[in-house]
């Protein structure tokens, strides 16, 4: 398969680090995050499901890491990582958002890098756009929980022409059946600019499975493309499709200063 590819950048890169609360000791599961192996929410499933030990007994949810310590998953130790990367991608059409590399076009073989990393939320294999990527586990939850309202933006082609009534029901909330509660639920509100007949940009605070895919579908469309060009503060502007970059020192501290402030 064919390789994302890495834009040339020209800024002087600084140590700058993503700052986490510290404590005595670290929870079992920022710890494992912090190793790079999963987010925090995978390591509760590990942990959970009896293939973790912290000092060669069974791991429970809850326990601390002192700076001695030992954890594995399943037998191999594990270490926190302490040179954090994070990057911006444009994900072309057809690559899949997962770690899983028995998957055909796992953005992890796309991505082809030396470091171990995993795409922070997803963007479906359909879609293509903005994905950040990261082996800091800590940071992927920060980013993704709803309650944080950390937006996303898209840029999106339907079949036919947009209507006044399509447009406010999209702002409103649409009912649409989630797959994670399996309920149900009416999407939050959101803002849409209408560009043309057939496009507009929508801000998302929310990410349920295909949102606005299936909200569309709901009334009466169907996406022809859909592009996500915004996360937070950052912006896939200036970066082809299929390239991606470092993020640069001024996203890095807007970042940490977004994340440490919930």
């Amino acid at each position: 398969m064919e390789h994302a590819k890495r834009l040339t950048q020209v800024f002087q890169m600084e140590d700058i680090k993503i700052e986490h609360i510290k404590e005595k000791g670290i929870s079992i599961n920022k710890y494992i995050a912090d190793s790079g192996f999963c987010s925090r929410r995978k390591a509760d499933e590990l942990i959970n499901s009896g293939i973790v030990t912290l000092n060669d007994q069974p791991a429970k949810l809850g326990m601390r890491v002192e700076k001695n310590d030992v954890v594995k998953i399943d037998g191999e130790p594990i270490k926190p990582i302490l040179d954090k990367v994070y990057i911006a991608l444009n994900k072309p059409e057809g690559i899949v958002c997962t770690t899983e590399l028995y998957i055909e076009n796992n953005i992890v073989e796309y991505m082809n890098l030396d470091e171990v990393i995993y795409p922070i939320g997803r963007l479906d294999k359909d879609s293509r756009g903005l994905i950040l990527l990261t082996n800091d586990g800590d940071i992927v939850n920060k980013i993704l929980r709803v309650e944080f309202g950390h937006e996303k933006e898209y840029r999106v082609q339907v079949n036919k022409p947009l209507t006044q009534s399509f447009i406010d029901y999209m702002q409103n909330g649409v009912v649409i059946f989630n797959l994670k509660t399996k309920k149900f639920q009416q999407t939050e509100p959101c803002h849409l600019i209408q560009e043309d007949e057939t496009h507009f940009r929508i801000v998302l605070t929310q990410g349920m499975n295909r949102q606005i895919r299936r909200m569309t579908e709901a009334l009466g469309y169907e996406v022809v493309s859909l592009e996500r060009i915004r996360i937070m503060h950052i912006t896939n502007t200036d970066l082809p499709v299929g390239y991606f970059r470092y993020l640069t020192n001024d996203e890095l501290k807007k970042l940490n200063e977004s994340i440490n402030s919930k």
